[in-house]
């Protein structure tokens, strides 16, 4: 467990501070960790097909949605996408004007690989940590991110 500092210690905020700086510096793991992707798949890239791969045929607008974008930025990751051979374009057949966005097997090959290097190196660096560790750590963070998920769909607090 993270020891507060004495001078924290009667503060309420101060375990949320520390908090905030431990998430600052997961950043820089995740940042590290995507050092493992091919040059050509930045991480928006790697979103982009990953949550197609795990919710199936999208619209652009429910695409940009799901990523938390605006749909020009998301065209932009899908274009990126498509032009490399890892998603593809079909009409959709509810209306010809729009169109429909899926994984091809290379994207799939492609979240596969990826996949297993972080897999890889994860087990690596953390190899001194117990299973129980892992599985706790896995159990707080899905917490977490639950927690913030039922934030998105209320209104921003004026005082932010």
């Amino acid at each position: 467990m993270t020891e507060i500092p004495a001078r924290d210690r009667t503060d309420p905020a101060a375990p949320y501070a520390e908090l905030g700086r431990q998430l600052w510096a997961v950043g820089a793991i995740n940042r590290e960790m995507g050092r493992s992707l091919p040059h050509d798949c930045p991480p928006a890239t790697l979103g982009l097909i990953s949550v197609l791969s795990r919710k199936g045929e999208l619209r652009m607008g429910g695409l940009a949605d799901l990523l938390g974008v605006d749909i020009s930025v998301a065209s932009r990751y899908a274009a990126h996408a498509v032009d490399r051979g890892w998603v593809e374009r079909t009409p959709d057949p509810a209306d010809k004007r729009s169109r429909l966005l899926r994984v091809t097997a290379s994207g799939e090959a492609l979240l596969a690989e990826l996949s297993r290097r972080y897999t890889d190196a994860l087990a690596r660096y953390l190899a001194d940590w117990s299973a129980a560790d892992v599985g706790h750590l896995n159990d707080l963070l899905i917490r977490l991110r639950t927690s913030f998920d039922s934030c998105r769909s209320r209104p921003a607090d004026p005082a932010d």
